[in-house]
C-alpha cells in the first residue's frame, strides 16, 4: 500500500452523539427507549473515525469543554485516533438521533454549543498551525461553534498556506464567505447540492449543470477542487487541471444518512493523502459514503463495504 501523507482534521464543534430507538414518536407519554449507543461526532472528528476505519491514520484536533467534554475524549481514547486537545468554552454538545422502528424515520436533535469569546477564537489560527503537518492534508470540517465570524475559515486558511493542503467542508455563512472571492491556499472545497443551488441562485438540477458551477468556482480561484455532493445520485468534481468528473453512487438500503459526507471526506482525504488521482479518489469517497448510509444510526462506514461497492463506483468525465 502507498505511504501516506499525515493528516489533520479540525473539530470546533464537536458532539457526544447519542443514537437510540423507540417503537413510535409520540407527543406526551413518555417513549421508552431503546439502550443508547454513544459515538464521538463533529465533522472532522467523523472524518478521522473514517479515515481510521479505512485503515489510514489521522490526528484530530478537537476543542473540549466541560463534562461533556471528558465523556467525548473518554469516546476518543476508545477509537485509538490520536488527538490533540484545545480547552474550548463551556460544555461540549450533544445531538440525539432517534429512529422509530414503526416507520425507520430517523428524527435528529442538536443541541447548541457554548458562545466561544472574541480573544479564544482569535488564537485558534496559530494553535492549528502549530500542529499542522508541513507537508501533508488538514480537513476543517463541520459547524462553527457560536462566537465566530462567518471569515473564520478564509481566516485560518491563509494562516495554513505554504504549510500543507486545506480541506473545507463547511455550511451556511462561512461556505458562502469562502465562495465568494479566492483565497490563496484553499485545495478542496466541498458542499452537497442543497448548498450549491444556495450558492448559485438557480437550478442545479443536472449534473452538467453542477460541474459547471464548481468549475467556475474553481476559475474564480476560489479552491483548485470543487466538490458537489449531488445527493442519492453521486458526487460532481472539477479542478484546476480542467477536469470534470462525476462518481455515480451505487444503490443500497438506507438506514441512516448520518455521517455519509463525513465519510465521503474521510475516503478522498485518504485517497489523496496516498497519492491517487482525483477520479480515484472521487470513487473513492462516492463508496465510502454509500457504504455509510447502509449502517445504523452514528455508525459510519464500513471498510469491508467501501472496498465491495468501489466497482461500482463509475467515474465518468462531464
Amino acid at each position: 500500500m502507498a505511504a501516506q501523507q499525515p493528516v489533520l482534521t479540525v473539530t470546533l464543534n464537536p458532539t457526544v452523539d447519542v443514537s437510540t430507538e423507540v417503537p413510535e414518536v409520540l407527543a406526551g407519554p413518555k417513549l421508552r427507549c431503546a439502550a443508547p449507543q454513544l459515538d464521538p461526532g463533529g465533522g472532522g472528528i467523523n472524518v478521522s473515525r473514517a479515515i481510521a476505519l479505512l485503515g489510514g491514520e489521522s490526528t484530530a484536533f478537537v476543542a473540549f469543554g466541560g463534562a461533556t467534554g471528558l465523556q467525548l475524549g473518554g469516546l476518543l481514547a476508545a477509537t485509538g485516533i490520536a488527538v490533540v486537545a484545545f480547552d474550548g468554552p463551556g460544555e461540549t454538545r450533544q445531538s440525539l438521533a432517534v429512529i422509530e422502528a414503526t416507520t425507520g424515520r430517523q428524527f435528529r436533535f442538536v443541541m447548541p454549543g457554548a458562545s466561544w469569546p472574541a480573544a479564544l477564537v482569535a488564537s485558534l489560527p496559530d494553535r492549528i498551525a502549530a500542529v499542522a503537518p508541513k507537508a501533508g492534508w488538514v480537513v476543517l470540517s463541520g459547524s462553527q461553534p457560536l462566537g465566530f465570524t462567518p471569515g473564520f475559515a478564509r481566516t485560518l486558511v491563509r494562516r495554513l498556506a505554504g504549510r500543507g493542503r486545506m480541506v473545507v467542508d463547511t455550511s451556511g455563512a462561512p461556505l458562502g464567505n469562502l465562495a465568494t472571492a479566492a483565497v490563496a491556499g484553499l485545495s478542496v472545497l466541498r458542499m452537497d447540492s442543497e448548498e450549491a443551488q444556495a450558492l448559485a441562485g438557480d437550478g442545479l438540477t443536472s449534473r452538467e449543470s453542477t460541474a459547471g458551477f464548481a468549475a467556475a468556482l474553481v476559475r474564480r480561484g476560489v479552491a483548485q477542487t470543487v466538490i458537489v455532493a449531488h445527493g442519492a445520485d453521486g458526487s460532481v468534481l472539477a479542478d484546476s487541471s480542467g477536469g470534470r468528473w462525476f462518481g455515480l453512487a451505487p444503490k443500497v438500503p438506507v438506514r441512516s444518512k448520518v455521517g455519509a459526507g463525513d465519510s465521503f471526506v474521510g475516503a478522498y482525504v485518504l485517497a489523496v493523502a496516498r497519492g491517487e488521482a482525483a477520479p480515484q479518489a472521487l470513487a473513492r469517497g462516492v463508496a465510502a459514503a454509500s457504504a455509510a448510509v447502509m449502517t445504523e444510526a452514528t455508525e459510519l462506514c464500513r471498510r469491508d463495504d467501501a472496498e465491495r461497492l468501489l466497482a461500482e463506483c463509475v467515474v465518468t468525465k462531464v
